[in-house]
């Protein structure tokens, strides 16, 4: 008997546009043979099953159920594929921990840590892994931007705290721009991180676990024209993904061992995507942060990285199903 999964994608942020994208390709390479699977879309409107005849009908959130034709479909498993809120913050992990329902990402806990990215770089701090200088703003207790130069030194990162594909974020090499820098990231978010830059070569590494056993795949390394790798340069072809990286033995060895590291302190489950810059003049690896649901469009990095090894993404997908489904 085929299993039957949900694969829920779309989502409330302006990250929903990259979920679909991904949601495309994961259903592209879903085996048929093993899984039948249905289109939720999860978006400002509602909770829709979306029929292969493109009809769409409300999912039944007493207990995520849907109707197709005239049967009540009761889901083995859910294939996560929202970007962002609220799939990738914890708040779907959570209901579907109530309704006993398994499902690819990490789990409540650990997708609302990661989500807020300061509280993901302190407790990554706390392992002993290395990570930029930042500070924690709040929207309703402004700090004056001549305080944040006192204690953090040019250049910044301004980043929305929730979020990612890097919407809303700015780097800011004058002291000038930080007022416009934070307006842009507090449009976004109620709290604002701000880092301070590391010099260095930026690497991006896909982390997964599989009947039970944590595999790193081949790290990818992200050279971009732009400022830093924005949303222009993750979606629109404004950089280089180099998969798998021209890296010295030496690096190799600790970039990996510190992806596998934040994947078992964060207590991650399924496919997770780690950023880092590697300094080479400390020859340290700095954790930027951690995407719980990464992108799985073609242009994303995943897919990159799993073909790399040598594996098909219907295996790997799969694999990703499989555990969950055994968990």
């Amino acid at each position: 008997m085929k299993k039957k999964i949900a694969l829920v994608t779309g989502g409330l942020s302006g990250e929903a546009q990259i979920s679909y994208k991904s949601a495309t390709t994961m259903a592209n390479h879903t085996d048929k043979e093993k899984f039948d699977l249905y289109k939720i879309d999860i978006n400002p409107s509602g909770w829709w099953y979306e029929a292969v005849n493109g009809e769409k009908s409300a999912v039944d959130r007493a207990d995520f159920s849907i109707m197709d034709n005239g049967l009540k479909i009761n889901f083995d498993a859910v294939l996560m594929c929202i970007h962002g809120t609220p799939g990738e913050d914890g708040k779907l992990q959570g209901y579907f921990d109530m309704l006993h329902l398994p499902y690819t990402s990490c789990d409540a806990a650990t997708s609302a840590l990661t989500f807020n990215k300061r509280y993901a770089v302190a407790v990554a701090a706390f392992a002993g892994i290395h990570v930029a200088k930042s500070l924690h703003l709040f929207k309703h207790t402004p700090i004056a931007s001549a305080a944040i130069l006192a204690q953090l030194s040019l250049p910044l990162f301004v980043k929305p705290n929730n979020g990612g594909s890097s919407i809303g974020m700015s780097r800011v090499d004058e002291a000038s721009l930080l007022d416009a820098a934070l307006d842009k990231a507090f449009k976004e978010d109620d709290q604002v991180l701000i880092e301070e830059f590391i010099s260095g070569r930026e690497f991006t590494i896909g982390v997964f676990k599989a009947k039970g056993i944590t595999t790193v795949l081949p790290i990818t390394e992200i050279k971009t024209g732009n400022a830093f790798f924005d949303f222009e340069a993750k979606y629109q072809g404004k950089s280089e993904e180099i998969t798998p990286a021209i890296i010295t033995s030496e690096m190799q060895t600790q970039l990996t061992d510190a992806a596998k590291k934040v994947y078992e302190v964060m207590n991650c489950r399924g496919v997770v995507r780690i950023d880092f810059i590697y300094n080479e003049q400390k020859a340290q690896p700095y954790m930027l942060e951690v995407n719980t649901v990464p992108g799985q469009s073609d242009a994303s990095v995943i897919p990159q990285q799993v073909r790399a090894m040598q594996w098909s993404l219907t295996d790997f997908y799969a694999a990703i199903i499989e555990e969950a489904l055994n968990n």
